[in-house]
């Protein structure tokens, strides 16, 4: 993809003017707002000007193939920067495609078990343990907001925040409808039964304005549930906040009930954004059909089946027959591929931009 000199003059442009500003900006919102500018504009900038010397040593590199005692060298020289160059003007087209704003957030991740009774919340449980293995492989924290036990194990529900640098952006496409097959241990005659879990993933951005009114919400506390003896909670420290216009309701069941209160208040938050995300993102599918980036949460997207050890997902065909080690965490080549699935239509967008 050849780029077009204009934007990426364009990109240089307001990156030198974000650094004067800074140097003369005394309030500290402004501050901070330019700082956040200037912390993202950098390593478009950094590559822009990495391919801007590329392009100037290839002219020089052309200029010396006309000298006899240079030719040879230069040519050679020619050959690997022409064979780099493509390399150089993806990357940089990459980071100047529209790119999703909450790429670096962390998440709030929701699993839910779906049809498959037992069989489903056993394997919603596999699941969060999934993520939860890949997220201590990149030294993500995460912090439990609310569980809801299945009869035999497992979860029916589990919520929890993922907190660390690109959450968003690396598992933003595992939302959907998880199916497996498998024989459940309660299955005496061995026979493969099909279930299923659903898995959001939401952006938590900190600093998103929600305006919440105080009309618009109920507030219930009730006794959490726990698991008997010394854990059981006696006294009405859950919270319960519903938003009415929406009819959204979240939970926490921690032991304080000022801490229940505010960890309801961000999930809310955070659950309130997501609506917002996704009304847009319906609006721009209008005008882009992505294979990855549909975020409908109803959409099965991918098979997890246990006789056979793969794993399918069905947005973009692929199959792995690596089922355990998927399970254990490792899930970067389902994920990579899915990025550059998106990336492949985000580079598209911006080439019909381009013309």
């Amino acid at each position: 993809m050849r780029l077009p000199q204009a934007r990426l003059d364009q990109v240089l442009d307001r990156f030198h003017e974000v650094e004067a500003r800074m140097g003369s900006a005394t309030d500290g919102a402004e501050i901070v707002r330019l700082s956040k500018e200037h912390a993202e504009l950098k390593p478009v900038v950094d590559a822009v000007q990495g391919l801007a010397r590329a392009r100037a040593e290839m002219a020089d590199l052309e200029a010396m193939t006309a000298d006899p005692e240079m030719a040879a060298m230069a040519e050679e020289e020619l050959r690997a920067l022409t064979d780099r160059l493509p390399d150089l003007e993806r990357e940089v087209a990459l980071l100047l495609a529209p790119r999703d704003a909450d790429e670096n957030a962390s998440a709030v991740l929701e699993v839910r078990a779906g049809t498959g009774g037992d069989e489903a919340a056993l394997f919603a449980g596999d699941l969060f343990r999934m993520y939860s293995r890949y997220a201590a492989s990149r030294g993500w924290r995460i912090e439990l907001d609310s569980a809801t036990e299945g009869d035999a194990g497992g979860y029916k529900e589990i919520i929890a925040t993922v907190t660390g640098e690109g959450v968003f952006g690396r598992l933003k496409f595992e939302s959907g409808v998880h199916r497996v097959q498998r024989v459940p241990t309660t299955e005496s005659q061995g026979r493969i039964h099909t279930s299923a879990a659903t898995v959001a993933v939401l952006p938590e951005v900190e600093d998103v304005e929600i305006e919440i009114h105080d009309k618009d919400i109920r507030i219930d506390t009730f006794r959490a549930s726990g698991s008997g003896g010394q854990h059981v909670n006696t006294t009405d420290s859950a919270v319960r906040i519903t938003h009415l216009p929406t009819g959204i309701m979240v939970t926490s069941s921690e032991k304080s009930q000022h801490v229940n209160r505010d960890k309801a208040m961000k999930n809310l938050r955070v659950r309130l954004y997501d609506m917002q995300r996704q009304a847009k993102d319906l609006a721009r599918s209008d005008s882009r059909k992505s294979q990855v980036g549909s975020g409908d949460r109803s959409e099965r997207i991918r098979t997890y089946n246990y006789p056979q050890g793969r794993v399918s997902d069905h947005r973009i065909n692929l199959t792995l027959h690596s089922l355990p080690q998927i399970m254990e965490g490792d899930i970067d080549p389902l994920l990579n591929a899915l990025i550059a699935e998106d990336q492949a239509a985000r580079l598209a967008d911006l080439e019909a931009e381009f013309g």
